[in-house]
């Protein structure tokens, strides 16, 4: 009798390797939604206080920004020549900082602490969710803080004035994309780092960008080789397009930026699915 169930196990073990080792279901088993609210959970009961937190930094820079400093700076003349106030100037800009904070940080500190102290994604992995689950799982949750922070920042626009044209409610969507390319991006980054102090890059990175992806001042202030430099940067694209949609200067550059993120996502998504299965499965 021990024969028989010998050679079950066997098979079981063999037909368990079979399944992990098939192109599509050893990446994917189409759960990602249980990665997803697991986050949600952990946030419900532990981590609500940071995520409200978030919301608040951009609000603050607007009010000094935008409406004490705008108060001296007066309008800012848009590359069609349209001049608009300062606030409504910086205000989407930092709409779009706002939704690549949100899903950096979870995208980021969040997935290290999980991957080299909490443990979590070889627990995960240990069961029938794939890369490809936990990679859509944790994104989904980092793009869905990004989405949340920015809904928030552009109700505080609308209430304000900030919003000049009917392509203002486009802005949502465009955030999302926004977000959802930082999150998978953040995350495929953070799949390579080991230690605190290789993280403390996302700062050196992020900082540069806040400031001078043409948040505050327009592009034309910078000398040539930095304004190519600085419209090489994700949070300039960002920037131009949600810009573009709260002033309605809409234009053909929207299709490039829209594509810049699109790669960003695809380049995200791939990298942190790799990743996650050459350090967890093979």
């Amino acid at each position: 009798m021990s024969a028989p169930a010998s050679g079950a196990t066997s098979a079981a073990t063999t037909g368990t390797a079979r399944v992990r080792g098939g192109a599509v279901t050893a990446l994917y088993a189409g759960n990602a939604r249980s990665v997803l609210g697991r986050g949600l959970l952990a946030a419900r009961s532990s981590t609500w206080v940071v995520v409200v937190s978030g919301f608040f930094e951009p609000v603050f820079y607007l009010l000094a920004m935008g409406v004490g400093l705008g108060s001296y700076i007066g309008d800012v003349t848009l590359p069609s020549g349209r001049e608009v106030p300062y606030a409504a100037y910086i205000a989407p800009a930092l709409l779009a900082v706002s939704a690549m904070n949100g899903a950096v940080y979870d995208s980021t500190w969040n997935v290290f602490f999980k991957m080299h102290f909490g443990k979590l994604y070889q627990g995960m992995l240990a069961t029938s969710l794939g890369p490809l689950d936990v990679a859509l799982g944790e994104i989904l949750y980092a793009l869905l803080r990004g989405v949340v922070y920015a809904a928030g920042f552009l109700t505080v626009m609308q209430v304000m004035g900030l919003n000049l044209s009917w392509t203002a409610v486009l802005t949502l969507p465009a955030v999302v994309l926004i977000a959802f390319g930082f999150a998978s991006l953040g995350m495929a980054i953070t799949s390579y780092m080991s230690t605190f102090q290789q993280m403390d890059w996302i700062n050196f990175v992020m900082l540069p960008m806040f400031l001078f992806s043409a948040t505050f001042f327009p592009l034309t202030v910078y000398p040539e080789p930095i304004q190519w430099l600085i419209q090489a940067l994700p949070l300039w694209h960002g920037v131009e397009m949600i810009r573009g949609l709260t002033t309605g200067e809409v234009g053909g550059s929207m299709a490039v930026h829209v594509a810049y993120y699109v790669a960003m996502v695809a380049v995200g998504v791939v990298f942190t699915t790799r990743r996650l299965r050459a350090l967890f499965l093979d």
